[in-house]
């Protein structure tokens, strides 16, 4: 019966992933552009135009669909991992995304052990697998824009059997900072008085991986966003327009 449900699972998950025609890209970013201005931990979060990635867009209220952590290429593999719908888990060119809407996201002032650590932490989970014989957690995205107020749609993302949150690829990445204590969405629960030469200091509780959409890193006052365009020496009068 497993053997059946993950058969129909990995059916619907191929047919969810498949883009679907009529994209329309405003990003005039390069590959090149991309490439020279990521860094280790950056994050890429990406504009996806499949069936779930219509969901996930509109269950968030969002832009952004999936998220990917740089981990750099100098080991000669891709830069770039993520976890799949299809594939789990895994390494993948910045070419996959060439021709999609697309921004940087970047976390402020973390210690190169701390970026070794995190890169460590993704890298050693490749290979895992969302379990898509729980077909249920996957039908819930073949109703795109399914009628549920607003205030209930994001928790309509981990409804569903076994652990559905392996769908979204925002846990791997929260995981992956959680794992060494950086922030992304946290609690305030409280302050804690410190001596009186310094300021109160607030008590953070982290909200459990699973919680995490993509658009959380965009929203997060801890990330840096990252524009190619003008984050090296910019000048409007250098643009040619055809008049």
């Amino acid at each position: 019966m497993q053997s059946i449900l993950r058969y129909f699972g990995n059916m619907l998950a191929r047919y969810l992933s498949k883009p679907k025609p009529g994209y329309e890209r405003f990003s005039v970013l390069s590959q090149a552009q991309l490439m020279a201005t990521l860094q280790p931990c950056d994050l890429l979060l990406v504009e996806g135009n499949s069936q779930i990635s219509t969901a996930i867009k509109y269950l968030t209220q969002s832009t952004w669909s999936h998220v990917c952590l740089f981990v750099g290429d100098k080991d000669g593999q891709d830069p770039l991992l993520e976890a799949d719908l299809v594939n789990g888990v895994c390494r993948v060119p910045l070419s996959k995304y060439d021709g999609y809407n697309v921004r940087i996201c970047r976390p402020v002032n973390v210690t190169d052990a701390d970026k070794r650590a995190l890169i460590n932490f993704a890298i050693e989970r490749i290979g895992h697998q969302y379990d898509s014989k729980n077909i249920f957690d996957l039908m819930r995205y073949l109703i795109a824009t399914p009628p549920v107020p607003s205030r209930y749609r994001r928790s309509l993302i981990a409804f569903g059997s076994g652990d559905p949150t392996k769908a979204i690829c925002s846990t791997l990445v929260a995981q992956s900072f959680q794992s060494i204590k950086y922030p992304i969405l946290p609690r305030a629960v409280g302050t804690q008085k410190q001596t009186r030469f310094s300021i109160d200091q607030r008590v953070m509780q982290k909200r459990h991986y699973s919680h995490f959409t993509p658009r959380d890193f965009d929203l997060s006052p801890y990330f840096q966003i990252v524009k190619p365009t003008i984050s090296r020496k910019f000048n409007y009068k250098d643009i040619k327009w055809d008049e």
